[in-house]
């Protein structure tokens, strides 16, 4: 084991590996808070305001229009 830190600067590796956590956990972060379920800054939002655009097409998004 020792050899492999010969070959290696043990200073540089370790503050690349910390830089490289750091930046993998921060991403996986803002993954997180782009999600609906896992948002833990604004919560939840509610479906709301789709529930009426759909409820608006009636039968047409169905498929019981009667044009050709």
């Amino acid at each position: 084991m020792w050899r492999i830190w010969l070959i290696f600067d043990p200073r540089r590796s370790l503050v690349a590996l910390f830089v490289f956590l750091l930046v993998l956990a921060l991403l996986i972060h803002f993954i997180l808070l782009s999600t609906d379920r896992f948002n833990w800054l604004d919560g939840p939002q509610r479906a709301g305001a789709n529930s009426a655009v759909t409820s608006t097409t009636g039968g047409a998004a169905m498929g019981t229009s009667t044009t050709p």
